[in-house]
């Protein structure tokens, strides 16, 4: 070992110490685990003091300013001094060292040789990292920094390793609204969300939308889901009725709700690529406090692609898009901007609550394997149930109709069933009161189903949802 060069030792008090690494290095917990809060000068807490904060670039000169002369003051004084900055400057250290010996006391620099990976790791996790070009600059100066400390004359020079790298990070779940009912329940129960897929909203649409929310929220349910396409689709309705943007009518609900989970379900992957779905739903979750889910499907009609100029690629690469979705929007929810799931940044602002739930929509094989590895959850058919095999979470979407008692029931499917038989009507959508889709819902709740997403197709107003009471206080 180099002579003055002192690994792991009891270091010379009272003295002056230099930190010299690179941001990220481990430089400020070292100086807290050894040293009074008085003793360390730190750049950033005084560019805090004169600035906007601690990355406030914009106040360095003063902030150095600061640092020099209660450097000097405490140096004169012959206190412990700990300067707490990048010390990649050769003319600052030179002068620290001559303010140092002018007044006797020993002289320590210590150099952080930490791991560029874990410097880049902490530096993700900072509220304002710095610029990664800034850190790369930095990494690559510290060989060059080391021989020049090492020639330098300090009494002591100690090299670390900069500590433990970080826990792995990842949003935590939020925490549920006070009042919110779980949007996956534990097994034996089962959650409900209204999907809502018709717009029968007259002249105030945001008073209707509303209300329906309002009338979710009342009725029980723990969530509110609405379809993501470009066009009314053939199942639901006709070409020229309204179906609004998802996205934007969800923020519109996010105030006008305290507890209700929101979200679409789904969004074609092919309509929405990752990376402004997932700036999207960030923003809905930060604006619904912690309640924004996504559901993400491969997307399925043709029409509504060539009418807004989308590309309508091949089965196998809508499925390729999905898969590669998942991974860019976990990563760009995830802390930090360094690169990640094949980008070269993931600066998303703002980031969500916590931890967003993925529902993968669709039956085929490829897509419950995608559900199964990549998503927090499936979305299939209520009669398919038997299809998904194993699968953490399993959600259905369901086409019930709900009536009072049987007389109500037989005047609403004979008012919806069109050209279809009346027979035939009711068996597609379970026509029945609340004690029988009670007994239903409890069979798919045996089964594993965890959430289901219900689409009344007789849904015109908050009337047809209060309707829903009975049954999800059942099942909660």
């Amino acid at each position: 070992m180099a002579p003055g060069i002192l690994p792991r030792v009891e270091l010379p008090d009272p003295a002056l110490v230099v930190l010299v690494g690179p941001a990220g290095a481990g430089k400020s917990t070292w100086a807290a685990s050894r040293y009074r809060e008085v003793e360390v000068v730190s750049s950033d807490a005084l560019r805090e003091r004169v600035g906007t904060g601690p990355a406030d670039l914009d106040a360095t000169t003063e902030a150095f300013a600061v640092l020099e002369a209660v450097v000097a003051a405490r140096l004169r004084r012959g206190l412990t001094t700990v300067v707490d900055t990048l010390g990649l400057d050769p003319r600052r250290r030179r002068d620290w060292l001559a303010a140092g010996r002018a007044t006797g006391l020993p002289c320590v620099a210590v150099v952080f040789d930490t791991p560029g990976a874990l410097c880049r790791a902490r530096n993700r996790q900072r509220d304002r990292p710095v610029p990664a070009p800034a850190l790369t600059a930095q990494l690559r100066r510290m060989p060059e920094v080391s021989a020049e400390v090492a020639a330098e004359g300090w009494d002591v020079v100690v090299r670390e390793r900069g500590g433990p790298a970080p826990a792995a990070a990842a949003p935590a779940p939020a925490a549920a609204p006070a009042g919110a009912r779980p949007l996956f329940a534990e097994p034996g129960r089962l959650s409900f969300v209204l999907q809502v897929s018709r717009f029968p909203w007259g002249d105030d649409p945001a008073a209707w939308l509303r209300a329906v929310a309002v009338a979710a929220e009342g009725a029980g349910f723990a969530g509110l889901a609405l379809m993501d396409h470009l066009i009314q689709i053939p199942q639901v309705g006709r070409p020229f009725e309204a179906i609004p943007d998802p996205l934007v009518a969800l923020g519109l609900l996010a105030g006008a709700t305290t507890t209700l989970h929101l979200g679409t379900l789904v969004s074609p992957v092919t309509v929405r690529p990752a990376g402004p779905l997932a700036k999207a739903l960030a923003t809905l979750d930060a604006l619904s406090d912690g309640r924004a889910f996504c559901g993400l499907g491969a997307g399925w009609w043709e029409r509504e692609h060539a009418a807004h100029a989308l590309a309508f690629p091949s089965p196998r690469e809508r499925l390729d898009l999905l898969e590669r979705a998942v991974p860019t929007l976990r990563a760009l929810w995830a802390p930090g901007t360094g690169p990640a799931a094949g980008l070269p940044e993931t600066t998303c602002y703002p980031r969500p609550v916590g931890a967003l739930p993925i529902i993968i929509g669709g039956t085929g094989r490829r897509t419950l394997r995608i559900a199964a590895t990549a998503g927090d959850a499936c979305n299939v058919p209520a009669d398919r149930v038997a299809d998904v095999g194993e699968q953490n979470r399993i959600t259905v979407l369901d086409l019930p109709l709900l009536g009072d008692d049987r007389e109500h029931v037989a005047r609403l499917v004979e008012r919806l069933r069109g050209r279809t038989g009346a027979a035939a009507f009711a068996a597609r959508h379970h026509a029945g009161t609340a004690a029988e889709h009670v007994r239903r819902y409890r069979l798919l709740a045996e089964t594993g189903v965890r959430t289901a997403f219900v689409s009344p197709p007789d849904l015109a107003g908050p009337d047809d949802v209060a309707r829903w009471a009975p049954v999800t206080a059942a099942l909660a």
